[in-house]
């Protein structure tokens, strides 16, 4: 299909439908938009998107090209060149558009597009799925706010800094800056010296009195400020727990086994398969998302749920009903991973050194997420385009849909399955040791609050004065 050097500026809605039978190339990709419900106001973007992808490929006709040459031409685009990503995925919509009216196109089939325009939004250098690739010494700069005075955003970078130094989780760092940035955006007027305790009880008075802010919230700001006081100012914070907040244990939502079965009954595909694994084995979300191939040991039938909470690692039991839509897994990953390798995109995030110390680790089989990302991302810390795991909220909402269709009258949320998990092996007359250890729990006591949502093994119901 041919395309003249000339297109209009505007195309007005009275005019599109009278293009439809044109045999030109520009009238054709017109009603192509028209038919895609494109707004007439986006027309003469749409196809300057156009002119500047086959001025792209001037010496070759688009009909020869392939899918690789076109994911590795998507990925190569200079953001900057659009100013805004929305610009930027009407771009990749604008090529799609194109193939789709090109006869002789054959890879407009063999290109995933909803992956390609998400991996125009990019994930943020603080996102709580991105691994940090940092000796601690050169932490990149979040997005404090700019109203905060320089010296106040030197002194965030040093909390930043620590916390990485610390290894502490990312989730720990982005929590922590954002309550110190609240109080010094409060305070923004004093100089980082002048800061005092003073400052402090006033800040968190607020968040108790005014703001009325829950118990757990109140405790991350105290602790926050409590690590920018000692570590990062050098001057300690005295008689500040009077500020904390005891809460007693909060028990958990439990399913019943039934429940359970709706609740899969109700999903499908990937997510049904991490829920599962999730119930099976009782793992926590982040533990699940994070394994990697060379984590399942299919021949004696174990899951090594390494560097979890608090640094530990645990080995858990392979159920059975998980072996087969794991296999499946790892074989539909295997594939993703030969196609990322021929796009100079498959390489993992490595923990800690490892990367140093085993450079080709990195693009090997073993060592990715069993449940990767449906996009690349691009690591904002190393420049690096790579493909991530799963994110967790995916498969919460994946979870509290299927909950909502199989009518469960209960506030289920992913934590439900290993809560589910734990109870009805207790119900099952299994040791409480035995389960701790699944659950990797470092005190006996965290695991026995699942013996306050069951009839203990062993004993006789309770049985309330009214039903006596």
């Amino acid at each position: 299909m041919k395309f003249s050097d000339d297109h209009p500026d505007h195309h007005p809605r009275s005019n599109a439908k009278s293009s439809v039978d044109s045999s030109t190339g520009w009238d054709r990709y017109r009603s192509a938009l028209v038919n895609a419900r494109i707004e007439p106001q986006f027309h003469r973007w749409y196809a300057t998107h156009v002119k500047r992808f086959l001025a792209c490929f001037a010496d070759t006709d688009i009909a020869d090209l392939s899918a690789d040459s076109i994911r590795l031409h998507f990925r190569q685009l200079d953001p900057g060149f659009f100013g805004t990503s929305w610009r930027h995925l009407q771009y990749i919509d604008a090529v799609r558009i194109l193939a789709s009216i090109s006869p002789d196109v054959t890879w407009k089939d063999e290109i995933d597009w909803n992956e390609e325009r998400l991996l125009v939004q990019s994930v943020e250098h603080d996102h709580a799925t991105l691994a940090r690739e940092t000796d601690g010494t050169r932490p990149s700069e979040p997005n404090f706010s700019k109203e905060l005075p320089q010296s106040h955003r030197m002194s965030l970078l040093q909390v930043s800094q620590e916390l990485r130094l610390r290894d502490y989780a990312i989730r720990t760092e982005q929590t922590y800056c954002h309550w110190i940035q609240r109080f010094l955006l409060k305070n923004h007027e004093l100089s980082i010296d002048d800061l005092a305790q003073p400052h402090v009880r006033a800040f968190l008075s607020d968040l108790t009195l005014s703001r009325n802010v829950s118990k757990s919230t109140q405790n991350i700001a105290v602790s926050a400020l409590v690590f920018y006081f000692r570590e990062i100012l050098k001057r300690p914070l005295a008689e500040i727990d009077h500020f904390r907040s005891q809460r007693g244990p909060k028990l958990p939502v439990v399913l019943t086994q039934n429940e359970v079965v709706r609740l899969f009954e109700e999903m499908s595909g990937v997510y049904l398969a991490m829920a599962q694994l999730m119930y099976g084995t009782g793992m926590r979300i982040i533990e699940c998302i994070r394994l990697r191939v060379k984590d399942v040991d299919f021949n004696y039938k174990t899951i090594s749920v390494l560097d979890s909470k608090g640094g530990r690692s645990r080995r858990v039991p392979l159920p059975n009903k998980c072996e087969k839509p794991l296999t499946d897994q790892i074989a539909h990953r295997s594939k993703l991973h030969e196609a990322d390798l021929k796009i100079s995109c498959g390489e993992v995030f490595l923990p800690s050194a490892l990367s140093r110390k085993y450079p080709n680790a990195a693009t090997e089989f073993a060592w990715q997420y069993i449940f990767p990302s449906g996009r690349l991302s691009v690591d904002p810390r190393t420049g690096i385009t790579r493909r991530h795991h799963q994110h967790e909220s995916s498969l919460q909402r994946a979870i509290k849909s299927a909950a909502r269709r199989a009518k469960i009258d209960k506030q289920v949320s992913s934590h439900c399955l290993r809560h589910s998990f734990a109870t009805h092996l207790l119900e099952a007359n299994y040791d409480i040791r035995t389960v701790q250890e699944l659950l990797g729990h470092s005190d006996v006591s965290t695991t026995m609050i699942y013996t306050h949502v069951m009839n203990r093994p062993g004993m006789a119901p309770i049985v309330s004065p009214l039903d006596a």
